[in-house]
């Protein structure tokens, strides 16, 4: 199985369209979607669809707290999430919101875990930066039998691994080149954002895994950009939400 990550779509229907045409002519076999699927961009129904016909295919996809904010906005809240996710559950069918409000917090399939930001309390939406919250989730996650954790929501592609003497290293990737990860280790990869990266490169993110091979390879793929930030103002969307696609910020 060639698994295709991919997380924080955030409704960027271009970088999602690349990103797919991209995991395809790598060999995909299996996709997988870690939450924040709208909010932020201008295509949130167009972006579900794709994500609902995957998900009828097999994919596995996880809920994040935009995906949350979007079935149930709270009125007044001038939270990022809650401000998107009210714009949002405007524009999306029925069909749209029963989606995302029967995603679970978290897959399971055998060795690996999928949550959009940690396995402990997934519904408080903790964000991994440092090694001591990698260290969290990934305990969590090995009290479930699991090896490998995959999460988005911090928008910056790391990795995570507890070294020989049982410490948690962070790693910074290269993308294109493959990483082992053997299941000997325990592994948390924050994967990045589809939709809107935020380490100063406009390319979209994502990860692939090579399951038999357990081999991790980080990618960023470049797109359109300029037409993600022309529909969002043409949406009357805040002008940042398009200006930062271009600096990746």
């Amino acid at each position: 199985m060639k698994l295709a990550l991919l997380s924080d779509l955030h409704a960027n229907l271009q970088a999602l369209e690349a990103c797919l045409a991209d995991a395809r002519a790598r060999g995909a076999t299996h996709y997988a979607f870690l939450g924040d699927l709208v909010g932020y961009g201008a295509d949130p129904a167009p972006v579900l669809d794709i994500v609902m016909t995957l998900a009828q295919q097999g994919a596995w996809v996880v809920k994040g707290n935009h995906d949350d904010a979007a079935v149930n906005p709270q009125p007044g809240s001038q939270r990022a999430d809650q401000v998107g996710g009210r714009w949002s559950h405007g524009r999306l069918g029925r069909q749209h919101r029963a989606f995302l409000a029967d995603l679970p917090l978290v897959v399971r399939h055998g060795k690996l875990l999928l949550v959009h930001a940690s396995a402990v309390e997934p519904e408080r939406w903790t964000y991994i930066t440092r090694p001591a919250e990698a260290t969290e989730s990934m305990t969590a996650a090995q009290a479930q039998q699991a090896t490998h954790v995959f999460c988005g929501h911090v928008h910056e592609q790391r990795l995570f691994y507890t070294g020989a003497a049982g410490r948690t290293m962070a790693f910074e990737p290269t993308p294109g080149v493959a990483l082992p990860v053997p299941a000997h280790r325990q592994w948390l990869a924050t994967i990045g954002s589809v939709g809107q990266p935020r380490d100063g490169n406009a390319d979209a993110m994502y990860a692939m895994l090579d399951v038999a091979a357990l081999q991790l390879t980080f990618l960023r793929v470049p797109y359109d950009w300029r037409a993600a930030a022309t529909a969002i103002v043409h949406a009357g969307l805040p002008a940042f939400n398009a200006v930062r696609l271009g600096i990746g910020q």
